[in-house]
């Protein structure tokens, strides 16, 4: 199917026209993020820092009774872990590996104090074991964000790839500076809902992208202008289904982080943070910056895109 990109659509918004402010607004985001991550860091889980980590699943209902738990906790010498306490589990989070003798002393007091028919799962990581498992985690994100960048390179240009990976990078970005202004845990299934929000996200943009190819191949271009308004129409040619392909996902990690066990809470909540970054970079980031590279090839003589102004 072809499209008249004769004139630009003054009833349509412009996504193109209306980038300095997306980029700006981004980059905003951005300094704040450093700047938490700076003052606040992570809050790393167990599997990022040497420590124990006790789930405790019950038989008996203990949501009520979070600090008799803590007194109990503190009354042993086990000091102040992390707890999360639901209907019918516990979660303990030691910065200290728990020795066999205290281990064994957890089991048998909670057990007569709370729930004789508890069952115990401990998991206990190391310092070392902690830092290769924080190197591993960064090694995943990166060769993920390099394929990426020469799949896209292939498929399209390297202006898309760069675009493209800037646009991850800001989705990743943007889910761990909410964790950290939050104080949410950071652990494994975090890494793991990171490279889902970048998988997804590639996904959406590949799909404007392709557009944007396509379409100009039937565009007469003649000046800058006439690429923007591509660029604008393309978006809006793939608008609705960004729109219901995101929602549909929002509802099943909605689903999750309601009805899901404690245990995939977080995953949940870091999926529906990138779910909503991925959409955003998707429509307002990645095409105009695309743009925007793209400009910087034509002659001094020609005419600025809306994106450049």
């Amino acid at each position: 199917m072809r499209y008249n990109f004769g004139q630009v659509n003054e009833r349509k918004f412009s996504f193109v026209a209306k980038a300095r402010y997306f980029f700006i607004f981004s980059i905003i985001i951005t300094i704040l993020g450093i700047g938490t991550l700076a003052i606040f860091g992570l809050n790393y889980g167990v599997d990022f820092r040497a420590g124990s980590s006790v789930d405790i699943a019950l038989k008996k209902d203990l949501s009520g009774q979070k600090d008799a738990i803590e007194k109990y906790l503190g009354d042993s010498g086990f000091g102040k872990p992390g707890l999360t306490v639901g209907s019918n589990r516990v979660t303990l989070r030691f910065n200290d590996v728990l020795t066999d003798a205290k281990e064994k002393e957890l089991k048998a007091g909670f057990a007569e104090k709370f729930d004789k028919g508890a069952s115990f799962e401990v998991n206990t990581v190391d310092t070392e074991i902690a830092k290769e498992l924080q190197t591993n985690a960064l090694k995943a994100v990166l060769v993920a964000s390099i394929g990426i960048v020469i799949y896209v390179s292939i498929r399209f240009e390297w202006r898309f790839a760069v675009a493209a990976i800037v646009a991850l990078l800001h989705d990743a970005f943007i889910v761990i500076s909410l964790f950290s202004i939050f104080r949410l845990e950071v652990n494994l299934p975090f890494i793991v809902a990171v490279l889902t929000i970048i998988g997804y996200s590639i996904n959406d943009t590949i799909v404007i992208f392709d557009r944007i190819r396509e379409n100009l191949r039937f565009a007469k271009l003649k000046t800058s202008a006439d690429v923007a308004n591509v660029v604008n129409e393309s978006i809006w040619q793939t608008l609705t289904r960004s729109i219901n392909t995101v929602m549909t996902v929002v509802v099943a990690a909605l689903c999750l982080l309601i009805f899901g066990s404690v245990s995939i809470k977080l995953f949940s909540l870091a999926i529906l943070f990138g779910l909503i970054s991925g959409a955003y970079s998707s429509i307002f980031i990645a095409s105009p910056l695309w743009l925007l590279l793209k400009n910087k090839q034509k002659p001094k003589a020609a005419v600025k895109s809306p994106a450049a102004s």
